[in-house]
């Protein structure tokens, strides 16, 4: 396919060309991938600044959407790609062909760095989705920053830099820059522009930023960093937003208050314990969900209305395929269960077949097909069965379908149960307030104003 690059992509290709260091925050469905490529191709066959590229993704993004995108365009001819994912002998082959561009999905960060030792043989590296470099104590971002010194360039992709708050930069900077720009410490980072706010006692558990640190905070990456919205560049089709409220029985409703205010429910033969009030939310989510995870591992069912309004849902579509987001692992059962014909969406296969229309009601979690998956072909219907409080997954799933080359209107169902925590999860996910504490606040206000 001939490449005709929109003014904002060519854009973000060339200030990659132009700046070792890069950090492109575009938004959702704007083609990172292949403003990414175009300048690798550059860099590689034009320029001969560059030998050997390493891609840092998410695993399926690793294995399907690089290599879609390679072969998608005319303009990349000639550059080879090679994807190290999969068992130890794959990745091995992978390596061994010398490929111009190896992908290679962000768990193998520490194994890659452990194989090459001294020898590392990548002079530029692309992190796709460099949100996920935010943690500071993770194995991939400990690795990756012991082999920046043997970086030439640098790429650092993601439409969601901050979506828990500025606290995310540091690290994400701290592996493009090596400490230049927000410092090398985080506690620098955290003193020169945060101060304390929730704590207990001596111990500060939060921070917050202090008056005009945000703006200082951007003015210190400006030089090296692009930052773009879907909305400024991309005309996309009309976009629904629908919150779908379910009601509990009273008996269900007696169940859950039960367990909110008790911490602790008997469900048949199974006592249901709430250890703390941070395990509290998940419990409370999963019992408006419909079920519950027991102490073996399995789960006791409360209530089918989810996957009630989920089937008049199905009928509702009308022949149209449905994509449905779950988040507990007894959704994906209990869905099956009820709808036999449901195939989630692991593979390239499955992946393949949702974008050719082939599969009528298709399943996604958030934490593993949020990111860089293009499931736009497939239909434009999402339900959310249940929800996260990461904004970032939330955001990056609803990306799948509301993105560039969408062609019909995109209609997102969130199905909510009335006086549960979903009506809280909602709230913080359209305040962009979603902390695991702010949904603990929530348990508590909402405890509080029952006395």
């Amino acid at each position: 396919m001939r490449y005709t690059a929109h003014d904002y992509q060519a854009q973000a290709s060339e200030f990659i060309l132009d700046h070792k260091e890069a950090a492109i925050f575009l938004g959702l469905g704007m083609g990172k991938s292949v403003i990414s490529l175009t300048a690798i191709w550059e860099l590689i066959l034009d320029y001969f600044t560059v030998a050997r590229v390493l891609v840092i993704a998410p695993l399926r993004v690793a294995r399907d959407t690089w290599p879609a995108e390679l072969a998608k365009w005319d303009h990349l001819e000639g550059l080879t790609m090679a994807v190290a994912v999969g068992s130890k002998k794959e990745r091995l082959e992978a390596l061994a062909t010398g490929a111009m561009v190896t992908v290679i999905n962000r768990e193998n960060i520490p194994w890659l760095v452990a194989h090459y030792g001294d020898a590392w043989p990548f002079d530029m590296v692309v992190i796709d989705e460099l949100s996920s470099f935010k943690n500071p104590r993770a194995k991939r971002f400990k690795e990756l920053t012991r082999v920046r010194p043997h970086l030439n360039r640098i790429v650092g992709l993601t439409g969601t830099p901050a979506a828990n708050g500025l606290m995310d930069l540091w690290a994400q900077f701290r592996v493009l820059d090596g400490g230049e720009r927000l410092g090398r410490y985080i506690t620098h980072y955290r003193n020169r522009w945060f101060t304390p706010d929730k704590r207990g006692g001596m111990q500060v558990f939060t921070y917050k930023p202090r008056e005009g640190a945000e703006e200082e905070i951007y003015e210190a990456i400006a030089d090296m960093t692009v930052s773009m919205k879907t909305t400024d560049h991309l005309t996309l089709p009309p976009l629904t937003m629908v919150t779908q409220m379910v009601e509990m029985s009273e008996a269900e409703a007696r169940k859950y208050e039960r367990l909110k205010k008790d911490m602790v429910l008997t469900l048949e033969d199974h006592v249901i314990d709430a250890a703390n009030a941070a395990a509290l939310p998940g419990k409370l989510l999963q019992l408006a969900s419909g079920a519950i995870c027991t102490a073996d591992g399995n789960h006791v069912t409360v209530h089918d209305r989810k996957l009630d309004a989920l089937e008049d849902l199905v009928e509702a579509a009308n022949g149209e395929n449905l994509l449905v987001a779950y988040w507990f692992k007894h959704d994906l059962s209990r869905i099956r269960e009820r709808f036999p014909h449901a195939r989630e969406l692991k593979t390239s296969q499955d992946i393949a077949d949702w974008n050719a229309g082939r599969i009528p009601l298709a399943l996604i979690h958030p934490a593993s097909a949020g990111h860089g998956l293009n499931l736009q072909a497939g239909g434009h219907l999402l339900v959310w069965f249940s929800l996260t409080w990461s904004l970032e997954l939330y955001q990056q799933a609803n990306a799948r379908l509301f993105r560039q080359g969408q062609d019909q209107p995109v209609t997102i169902t969130h199905l909510a149960v009335r006086d549960t925590l979903d009506e809280a999860v909602l709230a913080a996910l359209e305040g962009k307030d979603t902390t695991q504490e702010r949904l603990i606040d929530a348990v508590k206000t909402q405890l509080s104003e029952e006395k």
